[in-house]
């Protein structure tokens, strides 16, 4: 896939939100920062991420108050590290939901 960029469902100036490609739930989605600015995970974020970091919060919730199948809740996840479960060192939001989600991951 490289080269290819995936169909947004959300986009702006700093952020774009995309289906995941390996979905965990109904609704799987990723959402990233157009510039990482250094932030390959997010226990790399400085102080002078913090508006980036908002601006992606507030991204999300607005996801998830746009898709009508996230009315009931959803999950918003960022795997941090090795140990958390992070694969791609691009930091990402993943929202997840569409369904009664249980403890853990999913």
């Amino acid at each position: 896939m490289a080269g290819r960029r995936p169909i947004s469902l959300q986009e702006d100036e700093y952020a774009l939100a995309f289906k995941d490609i390996s979905p965990q739930a109904p609704i799987h989605y990723l959402l990233i920062p157009k510039d990482r600015e250094g932030m390959t995970q997010l226990s790399k974020a400085t102080e002078e991420n913090k508006a980036l970091l908002g601006h992606l919060m507030y991204v999300a919730g607005k996801i998830g108050r746009e898709t009508p199948e996230l009315a009931k809740g959803y999950r918003i996840l960022i795997n941090d590290g090795e140990f958390g479960g992070q694969t791609v060192y691009h930091l990402h939001i993943h929202i997840i939901g569409g369904k009664q989600l249980g403890w853990g991951p999913f």
